[in-house]
């Protein structure tokens, strides 16, 4: 593949989560990403965890371009990127001290989130990390006028899709074991939620 597919949000906000990643991620381990797109997060990321084997994941139709980046920029600890669909069953058999998403919450369907949260809660040790990215309302209220517009767009090309509730995130980590530690406020109107695994 000559032409890499490339994210300019992952570009922008790649630095502000990495200085948090750096406070709340282990030292080694195996962690596993979901949705890594275009990879771009997974090998900067992986970079600065040389302990820390980076597992990156996609589906079917986005794996050739991730697969690609990974073969030209990825370390030793960037292992070829896992197909995953959250909504298969069963997910892959790994076992993580971490896991981490980025902006995906958003873009799939909310049965699709629920599966997501379901297969990380299975694939995570006791006390590890789960590491979410993105934008999120706050009391079913948009936390500005972009994230609004953001939403509308979204929802426009799909209805299923559109900017959650931190609530309705919050209920569903319970029930998969996961419980919301912090909410950290994020530049352009994200935020980056840790969970810890029951």
């Amino acid at each position: 593949m000559r032409d890499l597919p490339f994210s300019s949000a992952a570009e922008r906000n790649k630095g502000p989560i990495l200085t948090q990643l750096k406070r709340l991620l282990p030292a080694s381990g195996r962690l596993l990403e979901v949705g890594s797109g275009s990879g771009q997060h997974a090998v900067s990321f992986a970079a600065h965890f040389p302990g820390l084997e980076w597992q990156a994941s996609e589906t079917a139709e986005n794996l050739p371009g991730l697969r690609a980046r990974i073969c030209l920029e990825g370390g030793c600890n960037l292992p070829p990127p896992l197909q995953l669909d959250v909504l298969a069953d069963p997910w892959p058999r790994i076992t993580c001290v971490a896991a981490f998403s980025a902006n995906t919450a958003h873009y799939i369907p909310w049965p699709a989130v629920t599966a997501m949260f379901r297969g990380i809660g299975g694939c995570l040790e006791p006390n590890a990390v789960f590491c979410l990215y993105g934008p999120f309302n706050i009391d079913n209220a948009f936390t500005s006028a972009s994230n609004e517009r953001f939403d509308n767009w979204l929802r426009a090309g799909d209805p299923r899709r559109g900017i959650r509730d931190l609530a309705a995130i919050g209920a569903l980590a319970n029930d998969c074991k996961l419980h919301l530690q912090q909410r950290i406020t994020m530049p352009a109107n994200n935020f980056l939620l840790e969970f810890r695994k029951q």
